[in-house]
Formats: C-alpha cells, structure tokens, sequence
C-alpha cells in the first residue's frame, strides 16, 4: 500500500510540474475570475490549467500528509530492544594486587574507569 502511494505521489508530482510549464506566465492565475466564454478560448484553456493546478495540489498535500502519517506508524519499533544492555552494572571484583604493589595502586585500580577523567588526577 505504501509503495502504490508512493508511485502516485510521483505520478501526480510529475503532472503538476507539467500542467505548471504548459501554462502561460501571464500573471494573476489564481486571482482570475469565471469566464462565460466557455473552455475553447485561450482564457477557458487558463481556467482549465489553473483548476487542473489547484486540484493536482491539493491532492499532492493530502498525499504528502497520508504518507507521513504511514511512515510513523510502519517505522514505529514493536518492541524495545535490549540486544545493547549491560549484563552487570557494578564493577568487577578488582584483581588482587601483588604484595610488592602500594596500597594506593590498588585503591586506585579498584575505581571503576572514568575516561573524561583527566589525566594524572583521581
């Protein structure tokens, strides 16, 4: 269903911008009023194009807008995903230091690492 309205999307895209380039650049299109003159003048032939403009329009918005709409709730995660979570959260057991090691070298081992910390100072 998506991808139907995605191929219409682009076929009312691409008649847009042809019934836009076939017509006139005299100005005002939009603002012209009726005419009594029926559709084979050049003027009926401009009220033609404009109404044939405003309705590939609205119907390229209203698209655009179903389409977002579809894309939100096909994208939406069905469930949340815990592939990336931690096993523990606490530190491991620290390692037991040899005798010969300071205290402070094992105090310092045993903090869990911080790499923002700057370096040389606990």
């Amino acid at each position: 269903m998506f991808i139907f309205l995605v191929i219409l999307q682009a076929v009312i895209a691409a008649a847009l911008v042809g019934i836009i380039l076939v017509q006139k650049s005299e100005g005002g299109g939009l603002a012209g009023g009726g005419n009594p003159s029926g559709l084979m003048s050049a003027r009926g032939a401009a009220d033609f194009l404009t109404r044939t403009t405003a309705l590939l329009a609205i119907a390229f918005v209203v698209l655009a807008i179903i389409l977002a709409a579809l894309a939100v709730r096909e994208g939406a995660p069905q469930a949340v995903d815990t592939s990336l979570h931690r096993a523990a959260t606490e530190p491991a057991a620290p390692a037991t230091a040899p005798s010969a090691a300071p205290a402070a070298s094992s105090a310092a081992s045993s903090a869990p690492f911080d790499p923002l910390a700057p370096i040389g100072k606990k």
